[in-house]
């Protein structure tokens, strides 16, 4: 492992985490890290340069998503042999993300998304469940269990999904895994060593990170009204389409029926393969639910993603993946020897929650708390900024963006807002070709906010912006 000895100065203009991003690229570009070498931990380099640990976290992050290193599971992060990789797409550095690696104390609101409501987690339920498990003479534990997931799980994800999203499949098509971000991961090892992935942009870039790590070209697809546009996947050489139909992330839009069949029409004359993450579809506010795109083909041309972190607990790690036949059947072949990265515990009490039917009560508890959330974020903004801002992205999900135009870069937006103690989170990280006409736009994610909290927040931002 290395030591590295970055000059990071506060008198900069460029945030610490930036100069220490900055600083590892350049030594592994010019050799002076050599490829394979293990980067200090984020507690070692921390204590050394005597930095938060949050700066430390997010100089790292930036450097995974941009291909120069690689996280190995419980090894840590190793630098990318650069000499036998394919040009990576460069996503801008994060540094409108300044108030990221700002130390917890000097942020009053966080705007984050992806957080979600604590205080209506029905813990004690899940706390009896857990510990029923631990108590009870459960040989099962002393086991690895199935490598696909719990047959159980599997049949009350089956069965779940089948009333509340429209899909249609066996528990054998769904493969358990530890969130999104892993799935995918195994999925990129099933396509074709020729796939080419068609990613809507701007798009989520976790899943970006991950396709360019293993090396699969990328071809950004801009989008319109309704989602990625098929008229441009069409003209493209792509035999992947990476999409998010139901709350199009980070815009928001939901895609309609008509493009959802001209999808699968593309899949179909292509041969390819649609990649539909549902990552929130649990959470429409707005009109009558769109069955998932995975309940429309008929042809084995989709891969359904799901996730529990948005709509249960994002530290139980836990999502998965429906495969079609062909892609289940090299599955089967290739993970054969793979050992479950989920507990075995997490999955059980997960198992007989379903079944005892506080999953279903749960998620409709939760679509009226957050919808009522996001009515009181609508209100306060409309209130607060009137006509000099635009809402996207109001019809479902647990984020919204905001355009603004007041004279303000999007940089200048969150430094105002960090001056106020207020964190919100930029939205050109999500682009690879930043427009540079379109206004500045904010992601405002409100499931892990109190209402108080929503309206003190808004009020801050007025007072930081106006």
């Amino acid at each position: 492992m290395l030591e590295i000895t970055p000059i990071l100065q506060k008198s900069k203009k460029e945030p610490l985490y930036v100069q220490l991003y900055q600083y590892i690229k350049e030594e592994i570009i010019s050799g002076a890290i050599p490829a394979n070498s293990r980067l200090p931990s984020i507690r070692q380099l921390h204590q050394y340069l005597h930095v938060s640990r949050n700066t430390v976290e997010a100089g790292y992050h930036q450097l995974l998503i941009e291909g120069y290193v690689e996280s190995k599971p419980r090894s840590g992060l190793f630098v990318v042999d650069l000499t036998s990789t394919i040009p990576l797409t460069q996503a801008p550095p994060y540094e409108s993300r300044s108030q990221q690696v700002q130390e917890a104390s000097t942020i009053d609101i966080d705007f984050r998304y992806g957080t979600v409501d604590s205080e209506h987690f029905p813990s004690s339920v899940w706390r009896k469940l857990t510990l029923q498990f631990l108590h009870s003479d459960q040989q099962q534990l002393f086991t690895y269990g199935d490598p696909q997931g719990e047959f159980d799980l599997r049949q009350q994800l089956a069965t779940y999904l089948h009333f509340a999203r429209g899909v249609h499949c066996s528990p054998d098509q769904i493969v358990i895994g530890a969130g999104i971000q892993h799935v995918i991961g195994v999925l990129a090892q099933l396509l074709r060593n020729d796939s080419t992935v068609a990613i809507e942009d701007p798009g989520y870039d976790g899943v970006r990170a991950v396709f360019s790590n293993h090396h699969l070209p990328l071809i950004p697809i801009p989008l319109d009204d309704g989602g990625m546009r098929v008229d441009d996947l069409m003209k493209s050489n792509a035999t992947i389409a990476y999409i998010t139909p139901s709350h199009q992330f980070p815009c928001g839009m939901v895609m309609p029926l008509k493009r959802r069949l001209q999808l699968l029409e593309w899949a179909q004359e292509k041969d390819g393969i649609i990649i539909e993450d549902d990552y929130d579809g649990e959470f429409r506010y707005v009109g009558k639910p769109i069955p998932a795109l995975q309940g429309l083909d008929q042809h084995n041309k989709v891969v359904y993603l799901g996730s529990l972190s948005k709509s249960f607990l994002p530290s139980l790690r836990m999502g998965y993946m429906i495969l079609p036949f062909p892609l289940l059947a090299r599955y089967k072949q290739m993970f054969r020897l793979f050992d479950q990265p989920v507990p075995l515990l997490s999955q059980l009490t997960l198992t007989e929650f379903m079944k005892q039917g506080h999953w279903d009560s749960h998620i409709r508890k939760m679509r009226t708390i957050y919808q009522k959330k996001q009515a009181v974020l609508i209100a306060e903004i409309e209130k607060s900024f009137q006509n000099q801002v635009e809402l996207l992205g109001k019809e479902a999900g647990l984020h919204l963006l905001l355009a603004i135009e007041n004279g303000m870069t999007e940089e200048e937006l969150i430094e105002k807002a960090v001056r106020k103690r207020v964190a919100v989170y930029p939205v050109s990280r999500h682009m690879i070709e930043p427009s540079t006409h379109q206004k500045p736009m904010i992601q405002l994610g409100f499931g892990g906010l109190s209402k108080d909290q929503i309206i003190d927040g808004v009020n801050r931002l007025k007072q930081a912006w106006l």
